[in-house]
């Protein structure tokens, strides 16, 4: 039987860059139906958001070296030599999604489900391209979800609220937020900009077991980071990421 099961395997090949992306499924439905989440951001579902990263860089035995959340979606970049599982897709695709459900469930407490799938990258501007175009959606859905939510708070139904920013172009989405008060420079970045989980180098102070003395290491550790930069400097960023694995 066990033919029925790998004769479709397939495998990433070496030296292939690999990024998941991690949706939530049917989100929407979740964030809209008996969870009291403010809108359109909600700390709460965002902390359930990086615990659930964090779990899935630090904690599932993949070589994770960056990770990214923003809206009901998190990335992951492997490193480069990744091997876990001899590269199955399959494998990545299933235990990713499934830790990534019981993490995020755990978290809220109630059932939270996401779906994954892995992109192959020949290259490291590839991988640079993948995380800007992730980054400016992040920009695009803060920006819709708060012009949307302001037309909701003014009593226009779901559906009058997307008719109305249909055709509406990013300035005057802005000054649909300037007029009734709110300068969407003033959102918090981690709204318009997403957050990282990532690695970076901590000292450790410790003491010599033969002579007693004092003595400081170094190792690394992922932080979660809520203020990236934007536009080339991001992209900066994650290319010293790729290049300095």
């Amino acid at each position: 039987m066990r033919v029925y099961e790998t004769a479709h395997d397939h495998c990433v090949l070496p030296g292939m860059h690999m990024v998941a992306r991690i949706d939530g499924r049917s989100f929407s439905r979740l964030t809209r139906g008996t969870n009291a989440f403010e809108a359109p951001y909600d700390a709460r579902f965002r902390d359930c958001m990086v615990a659930t990263l964090q779990y899935l860089a630090k904690d599932c035995g993949f070589s994770v070296i960056y990770g990214y959340t923003q809206s009901d979606e998190l990335s992951l970049l492997f490193r480069q030599s990744e091997s876990l599982f001899g590269r199955k897709l399959r494998k990545y695709l299933s235990v990713l999604a499934g830790e990534a459900s019981a993490k995020f469930s755990l978290e809220l407490g109630m059932l939270g489900a996401f779906d994954a799938r892995i992109s192959q990258f020949p290259s490291s501007e590839d991988v640079v391209d993948y995380f800007r175009w992730r980054h400016e959606d992040a920009h695009r859905n803060a920006l819709n979800g708060h012009c949307y939510w302001l037309l909701r708070e003014q009593g226009r139904s779901d559906q009058e609220a997307t008719l109305a920013l249909q055709g509406v172009s990013v300035s005057e989405r802005n000054e649909l937020l300037f007029r009734h008060g709110r300068n969407f420079n003033d959102i918090p970045n981690w709204q318009k900009r997403g957050i990282a989980v990532r690695l970076r180098e901590v000292g450790i102070e410790g003491q010599h077991p033969k002579t007693g003395a004092l003595t400081t290491s170094k190792r690394r550790e992922f932080f979660v980071d809520m203020e990236l930069p934007m536009k080339e400097a991001y992209a900066t960023l994650v290319r010293d990421i790729v290049v300095a694995q």
